[in-house]
């Protein structure tokens, strides 16, 4: 059996995991707060499917924002958190509120690939240093939003 002889990383080997779940994490919280907007603000004949996704997908993107905050803490580091950081680094844009529900669930479809891109980035830097935890805890929320890309996917095809 190989033994494991240390837990935890040092800041120079970790440098470029927590560079990327910093990323990952301001666009979580741009993304966050548009599913906010949008579970608010809806409107129209699709008025409670859209409600209810976007508070589902919001309560479940809040959960991973604090994971991923506490895994920067893990490596000793300090996870940006100012609303003026995540708007500088941000590559998902806030939208306004006057979005029809079709456009709302395109938002959200292209908001996951920019938040694909990079989680990838995350398990990547995380494997090249042997992190399996911020990999498996990543693999985990790509696992989750691929199915629910998939669906809303579905949701918004046109006949």
């Amino acid at each position: 059996m190989k033994e494991y002889k240390r837990l935890g990383f040092d800041s120079e080997e970790s440098e470029k995991v927590v560079n990327n779940l910093n990323l990952l994490l301001a666009n979580l919280h741009v993304h966050y707060q548009k599913l906010r907007n949008y579970h608010w603000n809806v409107m129209g004949g699709e008025f409670f499917d859209i409600h209810e996704k976007t508070e589902a997908e919001y309560t479940e993107v809040l959960g991973e924002i604090d994971e991923i905050a506490e895994r920067i803490r893990v490596f000793g580091a300090t996870p940006i958190s100012t609303l003026k950081e995540y708007l500088e680094i941000s590559e998902i844009k806030e939208t306004g509120t006057d979005l029809s529900s079709k456009e709302i669930v395109e938002e959200i479809l292209e908001d996951f690939e920019i938040l694909f891109s990079f989680m990838v980035d995350a398990v990547e830097s995380a494997r090249e240093i042997g992190d399996i935890s911020t990999d498996d805890l990543v693999t985990g929320f790509m696992r989750r939003r691929e199915k629910m890309h998939w669906m809303l996917s579905a949701f918004n095809k046109e006949d």
